[in-house]
């Protein structure tokens, strides 16, 4: 954010905060290719002969890989600034918390 002379404050596109929609849709991709990576490795585990070192590594992957989507799915504007952080503080604006006709 840029403050120009006493009162104008310029907001530029690139502050934007991505919108609810595109977030829910790239944590939907996200949780869809990690949990398609995790059922490949199960079914490798499962269906190709391989040393036990190599399955134990795939069944971990099949293990794991659940949480790590999980957390990553509800991981809400990930990089971005909080509200409170890029906000700048007004003195001439009614404290959220004071609202009341009157005050």
């Amino acid at each position: 954010m840029k403050l120009l002379g006493r009162n104008r404050t310029v907001h530029k596109v690139t502050d934007a905060r991505p919108s609810l929609s595109a977030d829910i849709r790239r944590r939907e991709i996200s949780y869809v290719i990690k949990m398609s990576i995790r059922l490949v490795c199960l079914v490798l585990a499962v269906a190709v002969p391989a040393p036990w070192p190599v399955r134990a590594l795939l069944v971990a992957g099949a293990v794991v890989l659940p949480y790590v989507a999980v957390i990553g799915a509800n991981e809400r504007g990930k990089g971005q600034p909080s509200p409170m952080e890029t906000a700048e503080s007004n003195q001439n604006e009614i404290p959220r918390h004071r609202r009341e006709i009157g005050s």
